[in-house]
């Protein structure tokens, strides 16, 4: 009697370590909140080769640039990149130490700016293109030619709008002419472009930090252009500078 029940602790202990080591396995295979090349890889059965992962930062700052960044893949290839996120999960540190290894892990990158100057000239979105349009050339000129573009969000910015009739006027070119494919939340889910949003994060913040260094009242090397009540408070007793977008609502609500 005591072998048997000896025999049925053990059974019992060796079905709850199988279960463990399966719930174990499970959440290796699946990790929560790790960007992966799954849907980058997705497109290999249509022919792609590289794909250019694509995300913006700065668009909703007050001041300052909004930038662009592009990370291209070989699907063929490449493989995971660790610690490599949405960079708003990133802190400042841990972006800094993997954007010289983005760029190595890359194919091709580039980053690209349109000033404030130009999102008060053109628009918002305008100016995204713009952006976008600088560091897609940048990768042209390096040798590489993306044949697709994975774009963070619902919202084909890079592209330039289909001319309505003949009695438009084309936008200027030149401009990407890849395809591009959009995808929400692609920065939280896709390695391609949570590697571009990191690169796009290093260049803009050290163009604030730098722009601080000139005009350093409006706190820039900590909000980063950004509307903080503290930054919205210093525009609102002693005016816009040159770099502040100056065709948004710069202070906000009027105070009582």
């Amino acid at each position: 009697m005591a072998s048997t029940a000896t025999g049925s602790k053990v059974k019992a202990q060796s079905r709850t370590q199988s279960k463990a080591t399966a719930k174990s396995t499970k959440k290796a295979k699946s990790p929560v909140g790790v960007p992966t090349l799954d849907v980058e890889r997705s497109f290999l059965s249509s022919g792609v080769r590289l794909l250019a992962g694509v995300d913006e930062v700065g668009r909703g700052a007050l001041a300052g640039p909004v930038s662009v960044g592009i990370a291209v893949v070989d699907l063929a290839e490449h493989g995971l990149l660790a610690d490599v996120k949405d960079s708003k999960l990133l802190k400042p540190e841990d972006r800094d130490r993997l954007e010289p290894l983005v760029r190595q892990w890359a194919a091709a990158s580039a980053v690209g700016h349109a000033s404030s100057r130009e999102i008060d000239e053109i628009g918002i979105i305008a100016a995204l293109r713009l952006a976008g349009t600088r560091a897609w050339f940048e990768i042209l000129e390096g040798g590489i030619t993306p044949d697709v573009v994975l774009l963070d969000g619902s919202h084909n910015w890079l592209s330039p709008d289909v001319q309505a009739s003949l009695f438009d006027s084309p936008d200027p070119g030149p401009w990407c002419e890849a395809p591009v494919h959009t995808r929400i939340k692609a920065d939280m889910s896709c390695l391609s472009v949570a590697a571009a949003s990191v690169l796009a994060k290093v260049a803009r913040d050290r163009i604030m930090v730098d722009l601080h260094s000139e005009i350093p009242s409006y706190g820039w090397n900590v909000n980063k252009g950004y509307a903080t009540s503290a930054h919205r408070e210093v525009i609102r007793s002693q005016g816009p500078s040159a770099h502040h977008r100056t065709s948004w609502n710069l202070t906000g609500p009027d105070l009582a």
